[in-house]
């Protein structure tokens, strides 16, 4: 009986035998274990909710935090990159320590105002009756300007006249006595039974009274000398006459008994009359003696 309960064979056949009994299959040595239960919705959702917070939070904190950080950025990407394309430094600028280190004693002001000469007129004048006499002759020389600009609109005895544009109405130079044209080129030779100084000169050239007079003769017949003036001066007390000859048609500024100015217009150069070219022809008389022109000229005329 030993030997049968202990024999190997028979003790598969004694499980079966109970298994069998029990309403169970036999299962060899050989199979595996049973598999482990499922848990349940329940259990599941149990599970997650008894997790610790730091395990829900450790896995999204650090990307919660990249698109803070990425937000912030871009906000103060956007004000400050318009605000420094707004600003930019001045090209070339100076500070005034730059200015001080180059020199100490050296001021830069920054203006538009351009380099300007200061004009005192033509005084050259040091004294007070030098300086009245300058301002008294500059009077009269405006004064005298004057009375040709409104002689240009009246009319003479030959009929109305009219002053160039561009001509000038006062003859440079200072003085009592002043010559009679800006400029000349030279000296028309002198012939017998000649008398006077041929000035020659451009036709349309200005004619200017050599000194202050009263008009004596204005008139386009004047013969050999064509259009003609004569004015008669008190030069320093002496009586002064000067006859101009060979004028310019209809060019006359001033009549007879009309008041003139030293250096005022009275008409322009041209051949009128006897005349070889377009000269002025110049008489001066002294207390009723001729004299050669440009040698008082010479002698008087500032």
């Amino acid at each position: 009986m030993a030997e049968e309960n202990d024999s190997p064979e028979s003790a598969p056949e004694a499980q079966v035998a109970s298994q069998a009994r029990w309403g169970r299959p036999a299962r060899s040595e050989t199979q595996k274990p049973p598999r482990p239960r499922r848990a349940t919705k329940l259990e599941r959702r149990a599970a997650r909710e008894e997790r610790p917070t730091t395990v829900r939070t450790g896995r999204r904190g650090p990307v919660r935090s990249i698109l803070t950080l990425a937000v912030v950025t871009g906000l103060v990407a956007t004000v400050a990159i318009p605000a420094y394309a707004a600003w930019q430094p001045e090209a070339g600028a100076t500070t005034l320590q730059q200015l001080a280190a180059d020199g100490a004693q050296t001021l830069v002001v920054a203006s538009d105002i351009t380099d300007s000469t200061l004009a005192r007129g033509s005084y050259s004048a040091t004294t007070p009756d030098e300086i009245s006499k300058k301002k008294a002759e500059e009077a009269a020389a405006a004064a005298a300007a004057a009375r040709v600009q409104a002689a240009a609109t009246r009319s003479s005895s030959s009929g109305s006249y009219a002053v160039p544009a561009g001509v000038p109405l006062v003859a440079p130079g200072s003085g009592l006595v002043r010559r009679p044209l800006p400029y000349f080129n030279n000296f028309g030779a002198p012939y017998a039974g000649h008398r006077g100084t041929d000035y020659m000169v451009e036709r349309g050239t200005p004619i200017y009274s050599v000194a202050d007079g009263v008009v004596t003769a204005s008139s386009d017949g004047g013969g050999g000398l064509g259009v003609t003036i004569t004015i008669m001066h008190n030069i320093n007390g002496h009586a002064v006459q000067s006859v101009y000859g060979h004028m310019l048609p209809g060019s006359r500024t001033v009549g007879a008994g009309a008041t003139v100015s030293a250096g005022q217009m009275i008409g322009q150069v041209s051949d009128t009359g006897l005349a070889f070219g377009t000269h002025l022809h110049l008489m001066i008389h002294v207390d009723g003696t001729r004299v050669d022109a440009e040698g008082w000229l010479a002698a008087n005329a500032g």
